[in-house]
């Protein structure tokens, strides 16, 4: 049988989430095809836990867990990928996987660095024609002129964290005074930050995947937050309602699915992949995308996957088996 490192954990406070999908994968990966191991890497160690809870040390050279004082390791024949946010959804463990030479699920890692970067992606999108909010980017040591910003953006707009996932240190303004904070607080979670107009309209997610060569797009999910916008706590404490399957006009459905496939192949992405929008007058505005999206049972993913009547066992197979393929 494949042995499968599921890892999960991470060096931000998404970290929380991504235990939750670590374990969904974990317990939903076949036995009669998979050998799974629950991985954590966190900042401060990385450790593999059995059945037991016992814990063992990773070794870092070449992800390898070493078991009964080296007497036995244990090497992995791909890694599914369940860490939001930095290093599982911006690249950079793809890239170090890449160098081992160990498959591992989702999007290559350029691709990953491209959309986590909030700058990136919306601007290599915007050259492709697909509609974004108008938007200003500014550098943690950058001098910049308030005037000028809300000038392009104006008011209210939001204020994001150009590299972060889970609407961490997002913050909307409705007056000019309330910027500089704003900015304060997102330049906590990342040096780079993203200032963007507000779209009014209605929120939808798009979860989009591929299975043997073809692109898949879920069904689609409406998003009404019960706080000001769809924030950390509306995502993940209940405060938002979801509604899948949206309850969209059929041109404006086909419309949506088309611009999320498009999205999706752009950014030559594989795997799993969900996408949330502003619909505005029939036309739909992209907003960001997670190649990592969460899948515990509060997330938005498996619930499309269940109206779909795709089971989470036949997905995960189907992402770990794609990857190990293209090994070979």
């Amino acid at each position: 049988m494949k042995k499968i490192a599921v890892i999960m954990g991470g060096f931000t406070k998404e970290s929380i989430v991504s235990l939750k999908s670590g374990e969904v994968v974990y317990d939903n990966l076949c036995r009669k095809e998979f050998d799974p191991y629950r991985i954590y890497l966190f900042k401060e160690r990385w450790f593999m836990k059995d059945e037991k809870n016992k814990e063992y040390p990773i070794n870092k050279y070449n992800f390898t867990v070493c078991m009964e004082f080296g007497i036995k390791n244990i090497q992995f024949d791909c890694i599914f990928n369940a860490i939001h946010g930095s290093p599982g959804e911006d690249g950079i463990l793809q890239a170090y996987f890449e160098l081992l030479q160990i498959p591992y699920t989702g999007c290559h890692f350029h691709h990953a660095n491209i959309t986590f970067n909030k700058k990136y992606c919306l601007t290599l999108l915007k050259y492709f024609g697909i509609n974004t909010a108008a938007s200003f980017f500014i550098n943690k040591n950058q001098i910049f002129c308030k005037d000028k910003i809300l000038k392009k953006v104006g008011l209210p707009c939001f204020v994001k964290p150009n590299r972060s996932g889970s609407s961490l240190g997002i913050s909307k303004i409705y007056e000019d005074k309330d910027l500089f904070n704003a900015v304060e607080k997102a330049f906590k979670e990342d040096e780079e930050i993203i200032i963007e107009s507000f779209l009014k309209g209605r929120e939808v997610s798009v979860g989009v995947f591929s299975f043997k060569n073809e692109v898949i797009v879920l069904p689609i999910t409406e998003i009404i937050s019960k706080n000001d916008f769809f924030d950390f706590e509306s995502k993940y404490s209940g405060k938002s309602k979801e509604i899948t399957p949206a309850k969209l006009l059929p041109n404006v459905e086909s419309k949506v699915k088309k611009i999320a496939k498009k999205v999706y192949k752009i950014l030559n992405l594989s795997g799993i992949s969900r996408a949330e929008y502003i619909i505005i007058n029939e036309t739909p505005y992209f907003l960001e995308i997670n190649t990592i999206p969460g899948l515990s049972k509060e997330s938005i993913f498996p619930k499309q996957l269940k109206v779909a009547g795709i089971s989470l066992s036949d997905l995960f197979k189907n992402a770990i088996y794609e990857k190990m393929k293209n090994r070979i």
